[in-house]
């Protein structure tokens, strides 16, 4: 699948508040080895909305901001378009994230959103 260009790329909401974060934590949860991503319906048919979290286990400020724009990056650039409206993401990073190549990053990132891998491989 072709990277999402400028003109293909749908609107995502952000996820700004810890309630929304925690509401999206009782939702279905689908771990990989990069990453934990957590989806929640939310019953409506607005744009999908993302929060991003790396929690201090994974490292300094330095390094979990790194995870960020990685994972940031694959989203904007892959991973958008699978993301579906009426849902809110939450990807929970890991500090695997920075050694794996960026395609295996996006393409497992797909995979997780779309929900085609639903075990821990």
């Amino acid at each position: 699948m072709p990277a999402a260009g400028p003109g293909d790329a749908r609107p995502i909401g952000r996820l700004r508040k810890r309630t929304e974060f925690l509401a999206v934590q009782r939702g279905e949860k689908r771990r990989g080895r990069l990453f934990l991503l957590e989806v929640r319906d939310r019953g409506d048919n607005e744009p999908p909305r993302l929060g991003l979290t790396v929690t201090k286990k994974t490292g300094n400020a330095v390094v979990r901001n790194r995870v960020r724009r990685r994972l940031r990056e694959a989203v904007r650039t892959h991973a958008a378009v699978d993301m579906a409206p009426g849902k809110d993401y939450v990807i929970v990073g890991r500090r695997e994230i920075l050694t794996a190549r960026f395609d295996a990053l996006q393409a497992e990132l797909s995979r997780r959103i779309r929900g085609t891998v639903r075990d821990g491989k």
